[in-house]
C-alpha cells in the first residue's frame, strides 16, 4: 500500500455525499493505480480522488483513459503487475466495461469497482436504478450494496479487505444508488487515516507478473480440456467467500461501531408481510413499516447486503414465518421476473415455507418510491394474505402512467 504524502485531519463528523465517501475510502486504502473514465453519476468519485491527489494526499497513479473498457483494462494490468487498483463507473460505462469484468474475476484479480447505480439506455437516462447492478449478475464479482454515504465509505474500505484476502482473491463491487446516495450529502463518521490504513492493510502480491523470480502467465486460453475446472475453482472461491466477508464485517464493527450483515433485516422476526428490496428503498421502507405496524399490520423488511454471492440458505431461514413476500426490483426485467424475486423464490422453493410471492417493478430511471406508495404495497399484500391468494398476477409495474401493467397470471 502506498504511503500518503500528507496526513488529512478528519473531524469526528464530515458532510460527504456518496461520491466523496468513495474518494476518501480509496485514499485511505492507499490505492496504487486508479484508471478511470468519468461518467455520470460516478464522476464525483474520480474527481474527488483526483482532487485529493492534486493536493498531495495521494501518491498513487491516476490514469485517465479513453473509455470505461480501457479503465478496467488498466486496473487489470495494474493488479496483475502487483498493484492495488480501483476505478468507478455507472450505467453505459459498466455496459462497455462488462467484457473486462469477466477477465478480472477469471484471473482472480482483487480490483475494487465503485459502481454508482444508474439506468441503462435506451432511452438515455442519467438517474438511478439497478439496471447496471443487475448486469453484473453472473460476472464473478462479489457485489455489496450501500444505502447511504456512510455505508458507501464503510463498504468500499471493506471491499479491499475482502477482495485481497488469500482465501478469496476476487474483485468486489461497492454499489450505491445514483443521485439518491451519490449526490446526497449526509453526516459521515470516517475512521482516522491510521485506523483505516491498518484495517485495509498492506497489499500482498500474489502471482505478480513483475516477480521475475516466480514467472507466471496471465490471460491464458483454455479449451474444453481445462476451462470447466478453472471456472469451478473461481465459483468455489465465490461460494466460500461469505465466511471471509462476515469476518471482515465483524472486524470493521469492532473499530467503527457499525455492524454490517450479509442479509439485513428490519422488524422481520414476527412479520407477516415482508418487503424485499435493495439500496435507498430499504431506508424509506423502514418508515412505511413503522407506520403500518401502528395500524396493526405486522410488516417487515429484508435486504441482501451482499447481492452476490446469493445467500440462499440464510434468506430461506429468515423468511420461514412470512405469509407474503413482496420482492421489489428496480430494473426492467426484459420479459422475465425480477432477479431479486428469482433469488428469494429459489431460496424458498425447497423449504416448508410457502409465502405468497409477488414481484414489483418500480423506480426505473430515478422515479420516486414514496412512503405512501410503500404503505399501499404493504396494505395490498396484507389483503392478499387475508384472502389466502394473490390478486391474479405475480408481477406488477408500480407508478406507470396509463393502463395498469400486470404479468404472469397465477390462474394459469
Amino acid at each position: 500500500m502506498t504511503q500518503n504524502k500528507r496526513v488529512m485531519e478528519l473531524n469526528d463528523v464530515e458532510i460527504w455525499d456518496g461520491n466523496a465517501s468513495n474518494a476518501q475510502a480509496l485514499r485511505q486504502a492507499g490505492v496504487d493505480v486508479m484508471a478511470a473514465y468519468p461518467i455520470t453519476p460516478s464522476t464525483g468519485t474520480v474527481e474527488g480522488y483526483a482532487n485529493l491527489h492534486a493536493n498531495g494526499y495521494i501518491d498513487g497513479e491516476i490514469v485517465m483513459v479513453e473509455s470505461e473498457h480501457a479503465a478496467m483494462s488498466g486496473c487489470i494490468g495494474a493488479s496483475a503487475a502487483g498493484a492495488r487498483a480501483a476505478t468507478a463507473t455507472a450505467s453505459q460505462g459498466l455496459a462497455l466495461m462488462i467484457e473486462t469484468l469477466y477477465q478480472a474475476s477469471g484471473m482472480r484479480l482483487p480490483v475494487v469497482l465503485c459502481l454508482i447505480n444508474r439506468a441503462l439506455a435506451a432511452p438515455l437516462n442519467v438517474n438511478g436504478d439497478h439496471s447496471d447492478l443487475y448486469l453484473t449478475n453472473q460476472s464473478g464479482w462479489i457485489s455489496i450494496d450501500a444505502c447511504n454515504p456512510q455505508e458507501a465509505y464503510d463498504l468500499t474500505l471493506c471491499a479491499f479487505r475482502i477482495a485481497e484476502h488469500k482465501d478469496v482473491r476476487l474483485p468486489v463491487i461497492s454499489n450505491q444508488d445514483g443521485f439518491m446516495t451519490s449526490h446526497t450529502a449526509q453526516n459521515v463518521i470516517p475512521l482516522s487515516d491510521e485506523v483505516a490504513g491498518k484495517f485495509v492493510g498492506k497489499f500482498l502480491e500474489v502471482d505478480s507478473m513483475l516477480n521475475f523470480d516466480k514467472p507466471v502467465t496471465h490471460g491464458v486460453q483454455t479449451e474444453s480440456d481445462w476451462h470447466m475446472e478453472h471456472k469451478a475453482k473461481q465459483n468455489d472461491a465465490m461460494m466460500n467467500s461469505p465466511k471471509i466477508i462476515e469476518e471482515v464485517f465483524e472486524e470493521f464493527a469492532k473499530i467503527s461501531g457499525r455492524k454490517y450483515n450479509m442479509v439485513e433485516e428490519y422488524k422481520l422476526e414476527d412479520a407477516d408481510v415482508v418487503i424485499a428490496c435493495l439500496g435507498t428503498t430499504f431506508e424509506t421502507a423502514q418508515i412505511a413499516v413503522d407506520n403500518m405496524r401502528a395500524k396493526g399490520i405486522k410488516a417487515g423488511l429484508i435486504m441482501p447486503r451482499v447481492f452476490r454471492p446469493t445467500r440462499v440458505g440464510q434468506l430461506a431461514d429468515m423468511l420461514q414465518n412470512a405469509k407474503a413476500v413482496v420482492c421489489m426490483d428496480r430494473s426492467a426485467p426484459g420479459g422475465q421476473l425480477g432477479i431479486l424475486f428469482q433469488d428469494i423464490s429459489s431460496a424458498l422453493i425447497n423449504t416448508p415455507a410457502r409465502p405468497l410471492m409477488s414481484n414489483l417493478i418500480y423506480g426505473l430511471g430515478g422515479r420516486d418510491m414514496t412512503v405512501n406508495e410503500l404503505e399501499e404495497i404493504i396494505s395490498d399484500a396484507q389483503t392478499d394474505v387475508n384472502a389466502g391468494k394473490l390478486k391474479g398476477s405475480i408481477q406488477t409495474w408500480i407508478g406507470v402512467r396509463g393502463p395498469e401493467l400486470k404479468y404472469y397470471s397465477v390462474e394459469g
